[in-house]
This record gives C-alpha cells, sequence and structure tokens, in this order.
C-alpha cells in the first residue's frame, strides 16, 4: 500500500542552552581573530616603517641643510641668491644677472668661459649655443654689462677698416631696452689672425638687419670685444666650423649715473629685472648664426628649482636680514596620491618617539650680503608619502581579509548554517515527542540540506529514517482506524438480514422472534464495542494476478444483476495487476452503487481502463453533480453521506469499504470533478 507524505506542523523552537551555540561561537570568534590579527599584523608593521621613516629622517635632516648650504655657496649657488627676483622683461629679451665676483675678465677667452661656467649665469640654447648676461657685483669697476656667448660657427668674414658697407661681413648685433627706451650697437668682426678678433662697437639709431653703419662712425670707447676660435674642427664640412667665443663689456650709461647718485652709489640698479638685452650674430647676406631671442631656452640655476632638492613637508626659508628672499616647499610625491583615511591612520599610530617637527640653521656669505638658510621639516610630509606607498601595500591585506570572509562565508552557509538549521529541527522534533499531552511524530524537513557532501548525507538518512517511523506510525493509527471502522461495517451488513428475519418472524407468539431478537441483540454489543476496521483488518485477501480488462468486461456485463443498470466498458488490452477478485468486485459495486445514486436519469455508467508507470488505472465516469471540493477525500472516510438514512441504517459505509479493501491490496482510490460529472479513479499495481 502506498501511503500519501503526512506532515504534521512542528511546535515553537524550545530554548537552547548557550551549550548548543559553543561550537559555531568558537567557529566565529575564531574567524574574527583571524581577520584582527591580519589588521593587527598591518599596523604593525605599518608603525615599525613609519618610525624607521622618522629615524632615517631625523639622521639625514642636517644633511640635507648641509647640502642646500653646499649647493648655494657655490658660484652658481651665490648667483641664485643674488638674483632672486625672475625677470620681469618681455619674451624674447635677456635681461643681465647680478654676478657673484666683481667682473669678467672679458679680455682674456679662457678666464671668460670659466667665469661663465662657475657662475653658471649661462642661457644654453638648442644645439649647443650659450649666452651669459651678466653685471659685476663691485660697483665700482662700472656700469657695464657683460656678454659671453658660445657656438659653432664656420669662419668668420673680417671687415676690411673704413668700412661702412657690413653686408658681406659677420657682425654683431646688440639691442639694450630699459624703461621703454631701446639703443642699439653693431660690432662687424675685425680678425686679427686666424683664431682672434676684435668686436669694435658702434651705435646706430636702428633695430632690424641694419647693415650700414653711419658716415664718418666711430667706435664707442668704453665697448669692447672679443672673438675666439678655437679647437678642432666640428665636422669634415667645409669650411670648417669651430668653437667660437664672444666676449663684450657693452657700456650703459643709466647704470653709470647710479653710481654718482647723491647719498652714495646704488649697486646693483633697481631695474636690473626689468632691463633687456639682445644679442645677435650675423653672416653674409643677414644670415643668422645665433639669436637671443630663440625659444627654448633653458635658464641658469634659481631657487625655485631648490624646491626639487626637499622632501615632502619640508620648508626652506632664505632671509637676508629682516627680508625674506625666497619660501620653498618641498613637492608631494607624484604617482599614486595618499589616501586620506590611511594618512589619518597613519598619524594616530603611537611611532614615532622623535619630534613631530626639525629644525636647522646656516648662512652663506656673498658680495650682496648675508643670507640666513633655515630648513624647517614636518614629519606630516613622510606620513602623506608613507601612506600613498601603504596604498599600494592596502592591496594585499585586503585580498587577505577577503580570502578570510570568503571562506568565513563558504563555511558559515556551506556547513554551520545548515548545522543549526538541522540542530533547530531536530530539537523542536525532539521537544514534540517528548509532549506528555499528545504523541506526534512530526516531519523533519531536508529538502534543503540534502546533497553529496557529508551533512547532505547524514541529512537525508535521517529523514528517510524519519519518514519510514512516520508511515509505520500512519499504517499502524489507519490500521486501528480500520478495524474501528469494521465493526461498525459488519454489524450493519448483519443487522439487514436480521431486520428481514424480524419481518417473517413479526408475531410476539412466534418462537423464533426471541432468538432473532438476541442475534440483533449480541451485534448490537459488538457494533459498539468494537471497530469496522478490526473486523476489515482480520480479513484474509488472497491478493494474485488478475486479468484487469476481463475482469471489468465481467464487472460490467453482470451490474445489472446488481440492479446497476447502463454500465458500459470499453475493451483494452490485457492487464495484469495484484488483485483479490471477490474483494475488488465487492469494492467496484460499493463505486457503482454510489455512482448509481448520483447519476443524471438515462445516462450510462462508463468504465475505462490506462496504464501509467507502474500502475494500471481504472476510470469510472458518472454524469451528475460534482462533489464539493473539500469533500473529494472525506467522501472515503466511514460515515461520511449526503443521503439519508434508510430504514434506520446510517450511510456512508460503501466508499469506506472499498478504500480499505484497495488499500490492503496495495491499491488507491480518488475522486475528482470533470466538466459533466465526476470520475473515480482506482488505482492496482502491475503484476
Amino acid at each position: 500500500m502506498k501511503l500519501g507524505r503526512v506532515d504534521f506542523p512542528l511546535p515553537d523552537m524550545p530554548r537552547l542552552g548557550v551549550a548548543a551555540f559553543r561550537n559555531r561561537i568558537v567557529f566565529h570568534l575564531v574567524f574574527i581573530a583571524l581577520a584582527l590579527a591580519t589588521l593587527a599584523l598591518a599596523l604593525a608593521l605599518l608603525n615599525e616603517e613609519r618610525q624607521r621613516n622618522a629615524q632615517r629622517y631625523e639622521q639625514t635632516f642636517a644633511k640635507s641643510l648641509a647640502e642646500v648650504v653646499a649647493q648655494l655657496r657655490h658660484p652658481s649657488g651665490q648667483l641664485a641668491l643674488m638674483n632672486p627676483e625672475p625677470a620681469q622683461v618681455e619674451a624674447g629679451w635677456v635681461a643681465p644677472l647680478l654676478l657673484p665676483f666683481a667682473a669678467i675678465d672679458f679680455d682674456d677667452a679662457t678666464k671668460a668661459q670659466r667665469a661663465v661656467e662657475m657662475a653658471g649665469c649661462a642661457l644654453q640654447y638648442p644645439g649647443g649655443a650659450s649666452l651669459c648676461t651678466a653685471v659685476g657685483s663691485n660697483a665700482y669697476a662700472g656700469g657695464f654689462v657683460y656678454l659671453v656667448a658660445g657656438l659653432d660657427a664656420p669662419p668668420l668674414v673680417s671687415r676690411e677698416r673704413g668700412t661702412l658697407d657690413l653686408a658681406d661681413v659677420h657682425r654683431v648685433r646688440i639691442s639694450l631696452k630699459r624703461d621703454g627706451a631701446e639703443q642699439y650697437w653693431l660690432a662687424p668682426v675685425e680678425m686679427l689672425d686666424a683664431q682672434r678678433g676684435q668686436l669694435p662697437g658702434f651705435t646706430v639709431n636702428e633695430a632690424g638687419n641694419t647693415a650700414t653703419l653711419p658716415h664718418k662712425a666711430r667706435p664707442q670707447r668704453d665697448f669692447r670685444g672679443w672673438v675666439w676660435r678655437e679647437g678642432p674642427c666640428l665636422s669634415t664640412a667645409e669650411p670648417c666650423p669651430r668653437r667660437t667665443t664672444v666676449s663684450i663689456r657693452l657700456p650703459v650709461e643709466a647704470f653709470r649715473e647710479a653710481l654718482f647718485r647723491p647719498g652714495g652709489p646704488q649697486w646693483p640698479p633697481a631695474d636690473l629685472s626689468r632691463t633687456g638685452l639682445r644679442l645677435a650674430l650675423l653672416g653674409p647676406g643677414g644670415t643668422v648664426l645665433f639669436d637671443s631671442s630663440s625659444a627654448a631656452a633653458q635658464a641658469p640655476l634659481s631657487l625655485a628649482r631648490l624646491s626639487g632638492t626637499l622632501a615632502p613637508g619640508e620648508t626652506l626659508r632664505i632671509t637676508r636680514g629682516s627680508n625674506v628672499v625666497a619660501l620653498l616647499q618641498g613637492a608631494d610625491e607624484t604617482g599614486t596620491p595618499p589616501s586620506p583615511w590611511l594618512t589619518a591612520l597613519i598619524q594616530h599610530l603611537p611611532a614615532p618617539a622623535t619630534p613631530r617637527t626639525l629644525q636647522a640653521r646656516d648662512s652663506v656669505t656673498t658680495p650682496a650680503g648675508r643670507f640666513d638658510i633655515t630648513l624647517s621639516g614636518d614629519l606630516q610630509g613622510l606620513d602623506r608619502s608613507l601612506s600613498a606607498s601603504a596604498a599600494r601595500l592596502a592591496w594585499p591585506v585586503g585580498a587577505m581579509l577577503g580570502s578570510i570572509a570568503l571562506a568565513w562565508l563558504i563555511i558559515e552557509m556551506g556547513l554551520i548554517r545548515r548545522v543549526a538549521m538541522l540542530t533547530k529541527r531536530a530539537a523542536a522534533l525532539s521537544h514534540q515527542l517528548q509532549s506528555p499531552e499528545r504523541f506526534e511524530l512530526g516531519t523533519l524537513d531536508v529538502a534543503d540540506l540534502r546533497g553529496r557532501d557529508e551533512l547532505g548525507i547524514l541529512a537525508g538518512s535521517l529523514s528517510d529514517l524519519l519518514q519510514h517511523a512516520r508511515d509505520s506510525l500512519r499504517r499502524e493509527q489507519l490500521r486501528a482506524e480500520r478495524e474501528h471502522d469494521q465493526w461498525h461495517a459488519v454489524g450493519h451488513e448483519i443487522m439487514s438480514p436480521l431486520q428481514s428475519l424480524m419481518l417473517l418472524h413479526g408475531s410476539e407468539a412466534d418462537p423464533s422472534r426471541r432468538y432473532v431478537q438476541r442475534m440483533q441483540q449480541a451485534v448490537k454489543v459488538l457494533y459498539g464495542q468494537a471497530s469496522p476496521s478490526e473486523a476489515l483488518a482480520a480479513a484474509t485477501l488472497a491478493v494474485g494476478r488478475l486479468d484487469l480488462d476481463a475482469f471489468l468486461r465481467q464487472v460490467a456485463g453482470n451490474a445489472a444483476y446488481a440492479g446497476i443498470a447502463d454500465v458500459a466498458y470499453t475493451p483494452s488490452e490485457p492487464a495484469w495487476v495484484q488483485a483479490d477478485e471477490y474483494p475488488l468486485e465487492d469494492a467496484i459495486t460499493h463505486v457503482l452503487t454510489n455512482a448509481d445514486r448520483h447519476r443524471v436519469a438515462g445516462t450510462p455508467i462508463t468504465l475505462s481502463l490506462r496504464v501509467e508507470g507502474e500502475l494500471s488505472i481504472i476510470d469510472l465516469h458518472n454524469q451528475g453533480p460534482q462533489i464539493a471540493d473539500d469533500q473529494l477525500t472525506r467522501i472515503f472516510d466511514y460515515g461520511v453521506s449526503d443521503a439519508e438514512p434508510e430504514n434506520g441504517q446510517r450511510r456512508g459505509q460503501g466508499l469506506f469499504v472499498a478504500k480499505t479493501y484497495l488499500a490492503k491490496m496495495g491499491g488507491s482510490i480518488a475522486a475528482r470533478n470533470v466538466a459533466d460529472g465526476v470520475v473515480f479513479e482506482i488505482a492496482l499495481r502491475r503484476s
């Protein structure tokens, strides 16, 4: 007999003690401790690195100032100190610089070149050309501007003395712009020999490619210039280019006037940074060999470039007396920007033990006076640098924490949570079994816990064992109910013929009447004390192989003799089932009787046979009123009927007897509504 699934609701979950969750709590604490240990390790390494950085920075701080001061004490550094203001001239003009020594020995090529290299005052042009435009630091050396240029040039075409037309010779053109006024000089090349020549300077009144000197022009007395061609040929081309140096001392009348101003000489001139100069070397035909207004010239060393030598967070303060000459800040490291939250975290770490700020002082003495140098360091800059570095290392730490979280999630969702669910359901089931009020074996639903792992196999095995026990308990319950109802059915079946005997022996004088009455009394005693299920359970069925097709033909043919007319069966193929012929006929007859009572007059009752898997199913259809949905299963219970009692006998036994007989044969019966009536399905196992 195949039983349907019967589910009993579980009672409320009983309160479990801490011991029931101890392993789960330990599991969570272990993963929390592992995550905290990973974070603690990362913070400890970060704190240790911060401490090392602070100690290293403290040890090298004074050395950093010494390197800056050494750079400033060099002539190129003094040049930057003495010329802190940027040039205030238009593009294409060069402002002269104040030299860290009195003057340039422009009459000697070697000394002039060495002075330019030491001072670092030269502008560097693409192609190797350079130009230093400067004034001496000593006012009494005269109001002169020194121009020293170096370039690669071919042999120079010299001017003959007295020649006014300079179109076919090499010449130097110089322009001076000051206070909106401009002055111009033209200096032709007069070679003294193959390596050396002089540059007499003539004042002209116009700019551009002037190539003709005024009539009776005389060189300016204080204008001095030289040109030197030195070294080997720079290429195999002809004519042979050589390294050429141009050295000029240019008199500036305005600078001379500043020397004799009331109250003493003013040096350097106040408008030095606003004075602009241009120098160009022109060749025959007006070709330009060099022009200082060319773009992309690299400026000499300035104080702003010292910012690149400062570490992040450092400040370099340069003062001259009470005047602040420069205030430079160390630039933050390029690359990964520091994380604000990581920087805040680093600043809250206990390290370092060194002071938060450091300061060192020194001074540099130049011809222009004494400059005080103060270097201040703030560890906050180190924190930002460490934050930028730590941001790159945050990914491995994040990956470790992510791996821990993923492992926790897999174990929690795949094992611990399932164990907790199984524990709660098993505890609820155990609590129900221990209830003294009512004993019911509930359902342990583990459909969501089944699987091929150890827990899934365990949960499935427990569920299968509980299902087997529940099926056995239900069978016992059904057996007891059937036994109880069977005796009622037996009493009903016996009372009917006894009632007929009472009619045959109706006379009070009939001696048989007494015995019939005694038999009725005995049946009533059994009827009240025993159950029909006990009587039906005591009956033994001889289950064997039965051709259901032939059997149904016989049942349809004999239905009329049982008082059920117009029963039709559509023949089918032989279908062998496991059944007992006489109880099966009794069960089908009870169903036919019920269908005959409810069918529409004049309509047939049809029988049909179909096979589904391991079952052979009989469909018994009658046209008539449908059964209420809530009664489709209850009509097979004992005593359930919508018909009034007949001759004092209750109804609702036929379908109960049919269900009981079919269950003993391993079959089942069910009813369903169709459009024009009701169909009863009787299922038997195939043999």
